[in-house]
């Protein structure tokens, strides 16, 4: 029995494209050695219209990936298993407590930690920022038990629109990315008009709605805390909408028998205003800190915060969107991360955004140029993880 013939795949209705063993089959012979001809576009078309995903491809049985997920390899972290994640670090991000802001003297020391956070790293973590661990918990089991579901289950709610309803999909830069990444993810915008709760699955309705609550209040709270340490109202990044418009992400990063090959989400910053990232204890974030690659290490209660394209372009590069990646899950436990994606509703009039006018003068002078919303899109949705092309763009 060869590799192809061994593999059962997962219980569905209606069944698999044929198309799915072709895909096993040239990884099989790509691992080989043998030279058959390399058609990318139609490897990506067959893996899409499977609909199986990467979870649907590791619960298959495969011990090769297909070549369509090949990094280069000076791209991928070197892996060591018997370490916690592939480049331990003794830097670790700044964590801050939010407790007691009701103290001005409190306040201001928060202040001046998050403004250090967000100006040197990018990124950082909160902890007492009032979301309760059973809602965290609860939340993250809910995204879980959505991506556990048989294939026919997910398949309903499969496709590539991402502007509309709530979809579940895997690499939303399939088809844009130099390389496919090893996850799977739902997402829906819960902003600027709320979803419809109907269209949202049952196993993970509540759970969604009440998370887009709860870390909508953590991003006001973060957001405020950032203006002032602008030396703006507090309530700058409010009056412009930054968590109005909003996406939920859940992303499920599934075992991987070749890591070394991949990885879960290539290096990238963040478009948008602000990111707050809940995941579980299983390792796989790191982020770039001068040259090196720092493995970030959940606090448990904790949130992920960082500052993406959009704030560092407002805050005229006081704070900084910094590259990060996920390296592929070698682990045979899932890892699951539950994203909310904080992006600028409110622009300027002819829709333009750049530096604010109150933080410029004769020692700041801009850095970038005021940029217009679709110059933004356009940059946005026309690239794939692996790129940072709109500060480079804007930039004076």
């Amino acid at each position: 029995m060869n590799l192809i013939e061994s593999i059962t795949f997962p219980k569905c209705s209606p069944p698999l494209p044929a198309t799915l063993t072709n895909i096993i089959k040239m990884a099989r012979e790509g691992v080989a050695g043998s030279t058959y001809t390399y058609d990318r576009l139609k490897e990506l078309k067959e893996f899409d219209e499977s609909k199986i995903g990467c979870k649907g491809l590791a619960d298959s049985g495969i011990t090769t990936i297909p070549r369509i997920f090949h990094h280069p390899p000076e791209t991928v972290p070197k892996m060591d298993r018997s370490a916690e994640s592939p480049a331990a670090s003794l830097a670790e991000i700044p964590v801050i407590d939010l407790s007691d802001l009701e103290s001005p003297t409190r306040r201001r020391l928060v202040v001046d930690q998050v403004r250090l956070a967000a100006s040197t790293w990018g990124f950082f973590q909160v902890v007492s920022h009032g979301i309760s661990a059973s809602v965290m918990e609860r939340t993250s089991a809910a995204i879980k038990a959505f991506h556990e579901q048989p294939h026919q289950e997910k398949i309903k709610h499969y496709k590539r629109d991402e502007m509309n309803g709530f979809i579940y999909s895997t690499n939303n830069d399939l088809y844009r990315s130099k390389a496919a990444n090893w996850h799977d993810h739902i997402q829906l915008w819960t902003g600027p008009t709320p979803p419809v709760a109907s269209d949202i699955p049952d196993i993970c309705r509540d759970e969604i709605i009440q998370w887009d609550r709860e870390a909508t209040k953590v991003a006001d709270l973060v957001l405020e805390l950032l203006a002032e340490g602008l030396g703006l109202d507090s309530k700058k990044f409010k009056e412009m909408g930054c968590t109005d418009c909003k996406a939920l992400v859940g992303t499920c990063y599934p075992y991987c028998p070749e890591p070394e090959r991949t990885m879960g989400i290539a290096a990238h910053s963040d478009g948008q205003v602000l990111t707050v990232l809940m995941t579980n204890q299983v390792a796989g974030l790191q982020v770039k800190h001068g040259d090196d690659w720092i493995d970030v290490k959940p606090c448990r209660g904790g949130l992920i915060i960082n500052i993406g394209d959009l704030l560092q372009a407002i805050s005229n590069g006081v704070y900084r969107s910094v590259e990060h990646r996920v390296f592929a899950n070698y682990s045979r436990e899932l890892r699951i991360s539950v994203v909310m994606f904080f992006n600028l509703l409110n622009w300027r009039e002819g829709d333009m955004m750049g530096p604010l006018p109150e933080l410029l003068s004769q020692d700041s002078p801009a850095i970038y140029r005021d940029f217009t919303k679709q110059e933004y899109l356009d940059k946005f949705l026309s690239n794939g993880y692996d790129s940072k092309s709109l500060l480079d763009f804007i930039r004076i």
